[in-house]
Protein backbone atom coordinates (compact mmCIF):
# COMPACT_ATOMS: atom_id res chain seq x y z
CA UNK A 1 0.00 0.00 0.00
CA UNK A 2 2.75 2.46 0.92
CA UNK A 3 4.65 1.57 -2.25
CA UNK A 4 1.53 2.30 -4.30
CA UNK A 5 1.11 5.70 -2.66
CA UNK A 6 4.77 6.56 -3.20
CA UNK A 7 4.48 5.44 -6.84
CA UNK A 8 1.37 7.59 -7.36
CA UNK A 9 3.01 10.64 -5.80
CA UNK A 10 6.14 10.14 -7.88
CA UNK A 11 4.09 9.78 -11.04
CA UNK A 12 2.18 12.97 -10.29
CA UNK A 13 5.48 14.75 -9.65
CA UNK A 14 6.85 13.61 -13.00
CA UNK A 15 3.64 14.65 -14.76
CA UNK A 16 3.86 18.12 -13.21
CA UNK A 17 7.48 18.48 -14.28
CA UNK A 18 6.58 17.31 -17.78
CA UNK A 19 3.66 19.77 -17.92
CA UNK A 20 5.83 22.67 -16.69
CA UNK A 21 8.42 21.99 -19.37
CA UNK A 22 5.96 21.21 -22.14
CA UNK A 23 5.27 24.75 -23.33
CA UNK A 24 8.94 25.58 -23.88
CA UNK A 25 9.61 22.20 -25.45
CA UNK A 26 6.58 22.42 -27.72
CA UNK A 27 7.63 25.87 -28.90
CA UNK A 28 11.18 24.60 -29.45
CA UNK A 29 9.90 21.74 -31.59
CA UNK A 30 7.57 24.03 -33.55
CA UNK A 31 10.42 26.46 -34.19
CA UNK A 32 12.64 23.64 -35.45
CA UNK A 33 9.93 22.55 -37.86
CA UNK A 34 9.50 26.08 -39.19
CA UNK A 35 13.24 26.67 -39.61
CA UNK A 36 13.53 23.37 -41.48
CA UNK A 37 10.82 24.45 -43.93
CA UNK A 38 12.05 25.31 -47.44
CA UNK A 39 10.35 28.73 -47.25
CA UNK A 40 12.75 29.66 -44.42
CA UNK A 41 16.02 28.66 -46.14
CA UNK A 42 17.11 32.29 -46.52
CA UNK A 43 14.82 33.81 -43.89
CA UNK A 44 15.24 34.86 -40.28
CA UNK A 45 12.85 34.34 -37.37
CA UNK A 46 12.56 36.59 -34.32
CA UNK A 47 10.49 35.16 -31.45
CA UNK A 48 10.16 36.29 -27.85
CA UNK A 49 7.65 34.80 -25.39
CA UNK A 50 7.12 35.97 -21.82
CA UNK A 51 4.90 34.92 -18.94
CA UNK A 52 2.93 38.16 -18.64
CA UNK A 53 2.56 38.02 -14.86
CA UNK A 54 5.93 36.65 -13.74
CA UNK A 55 8.10 38.13 -16.55
CA UNK A 56 9.65 34.68 -16.96
CA UNK A 57 11.23 34.27 -20.40
CA UNK A 58 9.69 31.16 -21.96
CA UNK A 59 11.37 31.39 -25.33
CA UNK A 60 13.89 33.60 -27.11
CA UNK A 61 14.91 33.09 -30.74
CA UNK A 62 16.83 36.10 -32.13
CA UNK A 63 14.87 38.26 -29.73
CA UNK A 64 17.47 41.04 -29.88
CA UNK A 65 17.88 41.02 -33.67
CA UNK A 66 16.48 44.03 -35.51
CA UNK A 67 13.91 42.98 -38.11
CA UNK A 68 11.37 44.75 -40.32
CA UNK A 69 8.20 44.75 -38.17
CA UNK A 70 5.71 46.21 -40.68
CA UNK A 71 2.56 47.37 -38.87
CA UNK A 72 3.51 45.79 -35.54
CA UNK A 73 5.56 48.98 -35.20
CA UNK A 74 2.25 50.74 -34.52
CA UNK A 75 2.45 49.28 -31.01
CA UNK A 76 5.30 51.66 -30.13
CA UNK A 77 3.50 54.72 -31.51
CA UNK A 78 0.18 53.81 -29.95
CA UNK A 79 1.46 53.25 -26.43
CA UNK A 80 3.76 56.29 -26.46
CA UNK A 81 0.91 58.51 -27.66
CA UNK A 82 -1.52 57.17 -25.05
CA UNK A 83 1.02 58.12 -22.37
CA UNK A 84 2.49 61.37 -23.76
CA UNK A 85 -0.65 62.86 -25.30
CA UNK A 86 -3.14 61.15 -22.97
CA UNK A 87 -5.86 58.62 -23.75
CA UNK A 88 -8.41 61.48 -23.76
CA UNK A 89 -6.37 63.74 -26.08
CA UNK A 90 -8.35 65.40 -28.88
CA UNK A 91 -6.98 66.92 -32.06
CA UNK A 92 -8.31 70.37 -32.82
CA UNK A 93 -9.05 72.56 -35.84
CA UNK A 94 -9.59 76.28 -35.30
CA UNK A 95 -11.75 78.78 -37.16
CA UNK A 96 -10.68 82.39 -36.78
CA UNK A 97 -10.48 85.77 -38.44
CA UNK A 98 -8.51 88.99 -38.55
CA UNK A 99 -10.12 92.36 -39.16
CA UNK A 100 -13.55 93.59 -38.13
CA UNK A 101 -17.11 92.34 -38.52
CA UNK A 102 -19.76 94.98 -39.21
CA UNK A 103 -23.29 94.46 -40.53
CA UNK A 104 -22.47 90.87 -41.46
CA UNK A 105 -19.34 91.79 -43.41
CA UNK A 106 -15.89 90.61 -42.41
CA UNK A 107 -13.38 93.22 -43.50
CA UNK A 108 -10.40 90.92 -43.23
CA UNK A 109 -9.44 87.28 -43.65
CA UNK A 110 -11.07 84.04 -42.51
CA UNK A 111 -8.89 81.13 -41.35
CA UNK A 112 -9.19 77.35 -41.03
CA UNK A 113 -6.16 76.31 -38.98
CA UNK A 114 -5.08 72.68 -38.94
CA UNK A 115 -3.49 70.91 -35.99
CA UNK A 116 -3.04 67.55 -37.65
CA UNK A 117 -6.46 65.98 -37.03
CA UNK A 118 -6.52 62.79 -39.17
CA UNK A 119 -10.26 62.26 -38.63
CA UNK A 120 -11.65 65.38 -40.37
CA UNK A 121 -14.20 64.15 -42.90
CA UNK A 122 -13.64 60.52 -41.89
CA UNK A 123 -16.51 58.06 -42.32
CA UNK A 124 -15.47 56.08 -39.21
CA UNK A 125 -17.18 58.34 -36.65
CA UNK A 126 -20.61 59.97 -36.82
CA UNK A 127 -19.25 63.32 -35.68
CA UNK A 128 -16.41 63.39 -38.23
CA UNK A 129 -18.35 62.65 -41.43
CA UNK A 130 -17.77 65.24 -44.13
CA UNK A 131 -21.32 66.64 -44.24
CA UNK A 132 -21.51 66.86 -40.44
CA UNK A 133 -18.21 68.77 -40.17
CA UNK A 134 -18.93 71.15 -43.05
CA UNK A 135 -22.44 71.97 -41.83
CA UNK A 136 -21.14 72.62 -38.32
CA UNK A 137 -18.47 74.96 -39.64
CA UNK A 138 -20.99 76.92 -41.72
CA UNK A 139 -23.23 77.20 -38.66
CA UNK A 140 -20.37 78.57 -36.53
CA UNK A 141 -19.39 81.12 -39.20
CA UNK A 142 -22.97 82.40 -39.22
CA UNK A 143 -22.95 82.50 -35.40
CA UNK A 144 -19.87 84.72 -35.58
CA UNK A 145 -21.95 87.21 -37.56
CA UNK A 146 -20.18 86.66 -40.88
CA UNK A 147 -22.21 86.68 -44.11
CA UNK A 148 -19.77 88.30 -46.47
CA UNK A 149 -15.97 88.24 -46.54
CA UNK A 150 -14.03 91.16 -47.96
CA UNK A 151 -10.75 89.30 -47.82
CA UNK A 152 -9.23 85.86 -48.28
CA UNK A 153 -10.13 82.44 -46.87
CA UNK A 154 -6.93 80.73 -45.75
CA UNK A 155 -6.46 77.03 -45.12
CA UNK A 156 -3.47 76.93 -42.79
CA UNK A 157 -1.15 73.87 -42.80
CA UNK A 158 1.83 75.72 -41.38
CA UNK A 159 2.03 74.01 -37.98
CA UNK A 160 3.28 70.80 -39.60
CA UNK A 161 6.15 69.99 -41.92
CA UNK A 162 5.69 70.87 -45.60
CA UNK A 163 6.87 67.32 -46.39
CA UNK A 164 3.94 65.04 -45.50
CA UNK A 165 5.75 61.75 -46.18
CA UNK A 166 8.26 60.06 -43.83
CA UNK A 167 11.68 59.15 -45.15
CA UNK A 168 11.99 55.67 -46.58
CA UNK A 169 8.48 55.31 -47.99
CA UNK A 170 8.57 53.79 -51.46
CA UNK A 171 7.13 54.99 -54.76
CA UNK A 172 4.84 51.95 -55.04
CA UNK A 173 3.08 52.95 -51.80
CA UNK A 174 2.67 56.72 -51.62
CA UNK A 175 0.03 57.08 -54.34
CA UNK A 176 -2.19 54.47 -52.70
CA UNK A 177 -4.53 54.95 -49.75
CA UNK A 178 -2.24 53.23 -47.25
CA UNK A 179 0.60 55.58 -48.25
CA UNK A 180 -1.33 58.82 -47.68
CA UNK A 181 0.70 61.71 -46.32
CA UNK A 182 -0.16 63.75 -43.23
CA UNK A 183 -0.73 67.53 -43.15
CA UNK A 184 -2.01 70.08 -40.68
CA UNK A 185 -5.35 69.89 -42.49
CA UNK A 186 -6.42 66.42 -43.63
CA UNK A 187 -9.70 65.37 -45.23
CA UNK A 188 -11.52 62.05 -45.69
CA UNK A 189 -8.39 60.32 -44.35
CA UNK A 190 -6.66 61.75 -47.42
CA UNK A 191 -8.19 58.93 -49.42
CA UNK A 192 -10.33 58.54 -52.53
CA UNK A 193 -11.73 55.55 -54.40
CA UNK A 194 -11.08 54.98 -58.10
CA UNK A 195 -13.90 52.97 -59.68
CA UNK A 196 -12.77 50.91 -62.68
CA UNK A 197 -14.62 48.80 -65.23
CA UNK A 198 -12.71 45.62 -66.16
CA UNK A 199 -12.56 44.52 -69.79
CA UNK A 200 -14.43 41.57 -71.24
CA UNK A 201 -11.37 39.31 -71.37
CA UNK A 202 -8.01 38.90 -69.66
CA UNK A 203 -5.47 41.45 -70.89
CA UNK A 204 -8.03 44.12 -71.82
CA UNK A 205 -7.34 47.67 -70.65
CA UNK A 206 -9.75 48.88 -67.96
CA UNK A 207 -11.77 52.09 -67.90
CA UNK A 208 -11.94 54.67 -65.11
CA UNK A 209 -15.63 55.30 -64.37
CA UNK A 210 -15.35 57.82 -61.52
CA UNK A 211 -13.51 58.90 -58.41
CA UNK A 212 -15.19 59.07 -54.99
CA UNK A 213 -14.98 61.67 -53.57
CA UNK A 214 -14.75 63.53 -56.86
CA UNK A 215 -11.19 64.49 -57.82
CA UNK A 216 -10.64 68.19 -57.09
CA UNK A 217 -7.84 68.59 -59.61
CA UNK A 218 -5.41 66.62 -61.70
CA UNK A 219 -5.45 63.86 -64.27
CA UNK A 220 -4.72 60.14 -64.13
CA UNK A 221 -3.51 58.06 -67.06
CA UNK A 222 -4.85 54.54 -66.67
CA UNK A 223 -2.70 51.53 -67.59
CA UNK A 224 -4.44 48.94 -65.38
CA UNK A 225 -5.33 45.78 -67.30
CA UNK A 226 -7.86 43.04 -66.70
CA UNK A 227 -6.41 40.06 -64.85
CA UNK A 228 -7.70 36.56 -64.22
CA UNK A 229 -11.08 36.14 -62.54
CA UNK A 230 -10.60 36.07 -58.77
CA UNK A 231 -7.05 37.44 -58.95
CA UNK A 232 -7.90 40.32 -56.60
CA UNK A 233 -6.63 43.89 -56.35
CA UNK A 234 -3.23 44.20 -58.00
CA UNK A 235 -3.74 47.76 -59.19
CA UNK A 236 -1.46 50.61 -58.10
CA UNK A 237 -1.82 54.37 -58.31
CA UNK A 238 1.32 56.47 -58.74
CA UNK A 239 1.01 60.10 -57.67
CA UNK A 240 3.27 62.11 -55.39
CA UNK A 241 2.21 64.78 -52.86
CA UNK A 242 1.42 68.21 -54.35
CA UNK A 243 1.21 66.66 -57.83
CA UNK A 244 -1.76 67.11 -60.18
CA UNK A 245 -0.82 64.23 -62.47
CA UNK A 246 -0.59 60.51 -61.85
CA UNK A 247 -0.94 57.14 -63.52
CA UNK A 248 -1.99 53.59 -62.74
CA UNK A 249 -0.50 50.17 -63.43
CA UNK A 250 -1.20 46.54 -62.58
CA UNK A 251 -4.35 44.44 -62.86
CA UNK A 252 -7.84 44.03 -61.43
CA UNK A 253 -9.86 40.80 -61.75
CA UNK A 254 -12.06 39.88 -64.68
CA UNK A 255 -15.72 40.40 -63.69
CA UNK A 256 -18.89 42.09 -64.93
CA UNK A 257 -19.21 44.60 -62.10
CA UNK A 258 -16.98 47.66 -61.54
CA UNK A 259 -13.97 47.19 -59.27
CA UNK A 260 -12.66 49.79 -56.80
CA UNK A 261 -9.10 50.60 -55.77
CA UNK A 262 -8.18 53.41 -53.38
CA UNK A 263 -5.62 56.18 -53.71
CA UNK A 264 -4.14 58.98 -51.60
CA UNK A 265 -5.14 62.61 -52.11
CA UNK A 266 -2.04 64.54 -53.15
CA UNK A 267 -3.02 67.78 -51.34
CA UNK A 268 -6.03 67.41 -49.00
CA UNK A 269 -6.37 71.13 -48.25
CA UNK A 270 -7.05 71.76 -51.96
CA UNK A 271 -9.88 69.21 -51.81
CA UNK A 272 -11.21 70.83 -48.65
CA UNK A 273 -10.88 74.25 -50.25
CA UNK A 274 -13.10 73.21 -53.17
CA UNK A 275 -15.69 71.79 -50.76
CA UNK A 276 -15.69 74.98 -48.69
CA UNK A 277 -16.19 77.04 -51.83
CA UNK A 278 -19.32 75.01 -52.64
CA UNK A 279 -20.54 75.26 -49.04
CA UNK A 280 -20.10 79.01 -49.04
CA UNK A 281 -22.20 79.29 -52.21
CA UNK A 282 -24.84 76.97 -50.74
CA UNK A 283 -25.07 79.13 -47.60
CA UNK A 284 -25.05 82.41 -49.54
CA UNK A 285 -21.69 83.55 -48.17
CA UNK A 286 -20.29 86.07 -50.60
CA UNK A 287 -16.68 85.13 -51.33
CA UNK A 288 -14.88 85.23 -54.66
CA UNK A 289 -13.42 81.84 -55.65
CA UNK A 290 -9.97 83.32 -56.24
CA UNK A 291 -9.84 84.36 -52.60
CA UNK A 292 -9.68 80.77 -51.35
CA UNK A 293 -6.02 80.04 -50.60
CA UNK A 294 -3.85 77.39 -48.95
CA UNK A 295 -0.67 78.28 -47.10
CA UNK A 296 1.50 75.93 -49.20
CA UNK A 297 2.24 78.64 -51.76
CA UNK A 298 3.24 81.06 -49.00
CA UNK A 299 5.46 78.48 -47.27
CA UNK A 300 7.13 77.45 -50.50
CA UNK A 301 8.00 81.06 -51.34
CA UNK A 302 9.03 81.98 -47.77
CA UNK A 303 6.23 84.53 -47.53
CA UNK A 304 4.68 85.65 -44.27
CA UNK A 305 1.66 83.61 -43.26
CA UNK A 306 -1.15 85.80 -41.91
CA UNK A 307 -2.60 84.81 -38.56
CA UNK A 308 -6.06 85.31 -37.04
CA UNK A 309 -6.53 87.83 -34.25
CA UNK A 310 -9.65 86.01 -33.02
CA UNK A 311 -10.47 82.31 -32.82
CA UNK A 312 -14.26 81.97 -32.69
CA UNK A 313 -14.68 78.19 -32.90
CA UNK A 314 -12.60 75.10 -32.12
CA UNK A 315 -13.53 71.76 -33.64
CA UNK A 316 -12.36 68.70 -31.66
CA UNK A 317 -11.77 65.16 -32.86
CA UNK A 318 -12.92 62.01 -31.06
CA UNK A 319 -10.71 61.10 -28.11
CA UNK A 320 -7.41 59.32 -28.70
CA UNK A 321 -8.60 56.06 -27.18
CA UNK A 322 -11.39 56.00 -29.78
CA UNK A 323 -8.96 56.84 -32.58
CA UNK A 324 -6.56 54.19 -31.28
CA UNK A 325 -9.24 51.54 -31.81
CA UNK A 326 -9.23 52.16 -35.57
CA UNK A 327 -5.46 52.71 -35.62
CA UNK A 328 -4.80 49.22 -34.28
CA UNK A 329 -7.88 47.34 -35.47
CA UNK A 330 -7.79 48.61 -39.05
CA UNK A 331 -4.06 49.45 -39.15
CA UNK A 332 -4.49 52.98 -40.54
CA UNK A 333 -1.04 54.29 -41.43
CA UNK A 334 -2.24 57.91 -41.55
CA UNK A 335 -3.17 57.74 -37.87
CA UNK A 336 0.32 56.56 -36.93
CA UNK A 337 1.97 59.45 -38.79
CA UNK A 338 -0.48 61.87 -37.20
CA UNK A 339 0.41 60.62 -33.72
CA UNK A 340 4.17 60.83 -34.24
CA UNK A 341 4.03 64.31 -35.77
CA UNK A 342 1.56 65.53 -33.13
CA UNK A 343 3.83 64.38 -30.31
CA UNK A 344 6.51 66.54 -31.94
CA UNK A 345 4.10 69.48 -32.24
CA UNK A 346 3.00 69.28 -28.62
CA UNK A 347 6.60 69.13 -27.40
CA UNK A 348 8.36 71.48 -29.83
CA UNK A 349 5.60 73.59 -31.40
CA UNK A 350 6.11 72.11 -34.87
CA UNK A 351 4.97 68.77 -36.26
CA UNK A 352 7.85 66.98 -37.97
CA UNK A 353 8.28 63.24 -38.48
CA UNK A 354 11.96 63.05 -37.50
CA UNK A 355 11.33 64.98 -34.28
CA UNK A 356 8.38 62.74 -33.44
CA UNK A 357 10.37 59.58 -34.09
CA UNK A 358 13.13 60.82 -31.77
CA UNK A 359 10.54 61.50 -29.08
CA UNK A 360 9.19 57.94 -29.43
CA UNK A 361 12.67 56.41 -29.26
CA UNK A 362 13.56 58.49 -26.17
CA UNK A 363 10.25 57.54 -24.54
CA UNK A 364 11.04 53.86 -24.90
CA UNK A 365 14.69 54.27 -23.92
CA UNK A 366 13.48 55.70 -20.60
CA UNK A 367 11.35 52.56 -20.20
CA UNK A 368 14.06 50.01 -20.81
CA UNK A 369 14.32 49.67 -24.59
CA UNK A 370 17.69 50.57 -26.07
CA UNK A 371 17.56 53.12 -28.86
CA UNK A 372 19.53 50.71 -31.04
CA UNK A 373 16.62 48.25 -30.75
CA UNK A 374 14.31 50.80 -32.39
CA UNK A 375 15.65 51.91 -35.75
CA UNK A 376 12.41 53.48 -36.94
CA UNK A 377 11.60 55.96 -39.69
CA UNK A 378 7.87 56.53 -39.16
CA UNK A 379 4.91 55.96 -36.89
CA UNK A 380 3.14 53.26 -38.87
CA UNK A 381 5.77 50.73 -39.98
CA UNK A 382 5.28 51.33 -43.72
CA UNK A 383 8.93 52.15 -44.38
CA UNK A 384 10.94 49.02 -45.31
CA UNK A 385 13.90 50.65 -43.53
CA UNK A 386 12.34 50.13 -40.09
CA UNK A 387 14.04 47.61 -37.81
CA UNK A 388 12.87 46.63 -34.32
CA UNK A 389 13.40 43.60 -32.10
CA UNK A 390 10.87 41.04 -30.88
CA UNK A 391 12.13 41.70 -27.35
CA UNK A 392 11.37 45.42 -27.73
CA UNK A 393 7.81 44.67 -28.85
CA UNK A 394 7.23 42.43 -25.82
CA UNK A 395 8.76 45.04 -23.49
CA UNK A 396 6.39 47.69 -24.86
CA UNK A 397 3.39 45.38 -24.51
CA UNK A 398 4.37 44.58 -20.93
CA UNK A 399 4.62 48.29 -20.14
CA UNK A 400 1.11 48.83 -21.50
CA UNK A 401 -0.18 46.30 -18.95
CA UNK A 402 0.84 48.68 -16.16
CA UNK A 403 -1.15 51.67 -17.44
CA UNK A 404 -4.64 52.72 -16.34
CA UNK A 405 -5.77 52.74 -19.98
CA UNK A 406 -4.66 49.13 -20.63
CA UNK A 407 -8.20 47.69 -20.88
CA UNK A 408 -8.92 50.07 -23.74
CA UNK A 409 -5.62 49.23 -25.46
CA UNK A 410 -6.23 45.49 -25.08
CA UNK A 411 -9.72 45.84 -26.53
CA UNK A 412 -8.32 47.80 -29.50
CA UNK A 413 -6.01 44.97 -30.57
CA UNK A 414 -7.36 42.80 -33.42
CA UNK A 415 -7.89 39.07 -33.01
CA UNK A 416 -5.86 36.62 -35.06
CA UNK A 417 -5.65 32.88 -34.47
CA UNK A 418 -7.98 33.33 -31.45
CA UNK A 419 -5.37 35.63 -29.87
CA UNK A 420 -5.21 39.39 -29.26
CA UNK A 421 -2.46 40.33 -31.73
CA UNK A 422 -1.38 43.26 -33.85
CA UNK A 423 -0.34 42.05 -37.26
CA UNK A 424 2.18 43.41 -39.75
CA UNK A 425 2.76 42.81 -43.44
CA UNK A 426 5.06 44.39 -46.03
CA UNK A 427 7.13 42.80 -48.80
CA UNK A 428 8.94 39.76 -47.40
CA UNK A 429 7.96 40.49 -43.78
CA UNK A 430 5.16 39.18 -41.54
CA UNK A 431 4.76 39.83 -37.84
CA UNK A 432 2.39 39.40 -34.90
CA UNK A 433 2.65 40.81 -31.39
CA UNK A 434 0.24 40.81 -28.47
CA UNK A 435 -1.29 38.74 -25.71
CA UNK A 436 -2.86 35.34 -25.13
CA UNK A 437 -4.39 33.56 -22.15
CA UNK A 438 -4.00 29.77 -22.31
CA UNK A 439 -6.68 27.27 -21.33
CA UNK A 440 -4.91 26.75 -17.99
CA UNK A 441 -5.08 30.51 -17.27
CA UNK A 442 -1.42 31.29 -17.99
CA UNK A 443 -1.04 34.70 -19.60
CA UNK A 444 1.56 35.22 -22.32
CA UNK A 445 3.03 38.24 -24.06
CA UNK A 446 4.53 37.36 -27.41
CA UNK A 447 6.13 38.80 -30.55
CA UNK A 448 7.02 36.85 -33.67
CA UNK A 449 8.62 38.30 -36.83
CA UNK A 450 9.69 36.55 -40.03
CA UNK A 451 11.76 38.38 -42.65
CA UNK A 452 12.82 37.32 -46.14
CA UNK A 453 10.64 34.22 -46.34
CA UNK A 454 9.95 32.49 -49.65
CA UNK A 455 6.45 31.78 -50.88
CA UNK A 456 3.10 33.40 -50.22
CA UNK A 457 2.22 35.59 -47.26
CA UNK A 458 -0.75 33.41 -46.35
CA UNK A 459 1.41 30.27 -46.29
CA UNK A 460 4.02 31.72 -43.91
CA UNK A 461 1.28 33.04 -41.62
CA UNK A 462 -0.17 29.54 -41.23
CA UNK A 463 3.29 28.25 -40.29
CA UNK A 464 3.78 31.08 -37.76
CA UNK A 465 0.42 30.25 -36.21
CA UNK A 466 1.60 26.68 -35.64
CA UNK A 467 4.19 28.13 -33.23
CA UNK A 468 1.67 30.40 -31.52
CA UNK A 469 -0.73 27.47 -31.17
CA UNK A 470 1.64 25.97 -28.60
CA UNK A 471 0.61 28.76 -26.20
CA UNK A 472 -3.00 27.67 -26.21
Amino acid sequence: MHKTVRFTISLLFLVNISFAQSVQQKIENAVKRLLADSSMKHAILGLYVLNSKTNEILYDQNGETGLAPASCQKIFSSIAAMDLLGHDYRFKTELGYEGTIKDGELNGNLFFIGYGDPTLGSWRFNETKDSVVLNKWMHEIKNAGIKKINGNVYLDNSKFSFNPIPGGWIWDDIGNYYGAGHWGLNWHENQYDLVLQPGTKEGDITKILKALPEMYLGFIDNFIKTGKAGSGDNGYIYMSPYNAYGFTEGTIPLQENPFTISGSISLPSEKLLSLLNKQFDKNNFNVEEKRFKTTEGLIGNNLTIPKPATVFYTHYSPSLDSINYHFLKHSINLYGEALVRTMAYEKNGFGHTDSGVNIVRKFWQERGIEKSALHIMDGSGLSPQNRVTAHALVTALQYARTRDWFKSFYFDLPEYNQMKLKSGSIGGARSFAGYHTAKDGTEYTVAIIVNNYDGSSSAIVKKMFLILDELK
